[in-house]
């Protein structure tokens, strides 16, 4: 089964694990100032996507700027993987396309250190892509384990382009911030996957 197919029950009966979902896990971040880059590119590339409504116009003209924004900001010391395979366990139906992983390793030819797990949400409907992120972040903390990697937490987002939520999944248990972002505020969401990449959370 790919990470496509899973809804919030799926995964969570699959993997038994908790689910946390009243938890304001991010609102106290610190927003980091945007670049007139970006801020000018969103200023045509929002109205725009919107006005095609389709995930692939939000996915490239929005959501693969904010998170070019960020790999230039922390000076490609993370990597940024789209549309990559992540097939951890076949038998677990941990495997498939993953919409963006983010990268603690700078090396941007291959996966190591996967960190960030982001999802685009189906339908225009955060919900929908909460269980995919889940079991995109459940693979990743393998992938790490099986790698010696030492992240404690591994983080997650949903977007539909416009609107951002955020995760966190450690030892069994995937906490979903109830609040959610929106790219009118792109420098706290900038903030909040600095944080995450830093893994200063």
């Amino acid at each position: 089964m790919p990470y496509s197919s899973y809804t919030l029950k799926k995964v969570k009966e699959k993997f038994d694990i908790d689910i946390i979902e009243n938890n304001d896990l991010y609102s106290e971040i610190e927003e980091i100032e945007a670049s007139d880059y970006l801020k000018t590119t969103l200023s045509y590339n929002i109205p725009l996507a919107l006005a095609i409504s389709t995930e692939k116009a939000r996915s490239e003209l929005i959501v693969a700027n904010v998170l070019v924004e960020l790999k230039k900001y922390l000076k490609d010391e993370i990597s940024l993987f789209s549309g990559i395979n992540l097939d951890v366990d076949k038998d677990r139906d941990l495997s498939g396309f993953c919409d963006y992983i983010l990268s603690r390793s700078s090396e941007q030819l291959y996966l190591s250190s996967p960190v960030v797990a982001i999802v685009e949400a189906k339908n225009e409907q955060i919900i929908s892509g909460l269980g995919q992120c889940i079991a995109e972040m459940i693979a990743s903390e393998l992938f790490n384990e099986r790698e010696g990697n030492s992240i404690d937490k591994i983080f997650g987002a949903v977007t539909t382009g416009s609107t951002w939520k955020f995760l966190e999944y450690r030892k069994g248990k995937a906490y979903i911030d109830r609040s959610e972002y929106y790219i009118t505020n792109v420098n706290k969401i900038i903030g909040i996957f600095i944080k995450m990449v830093r893994q200063e959370l």
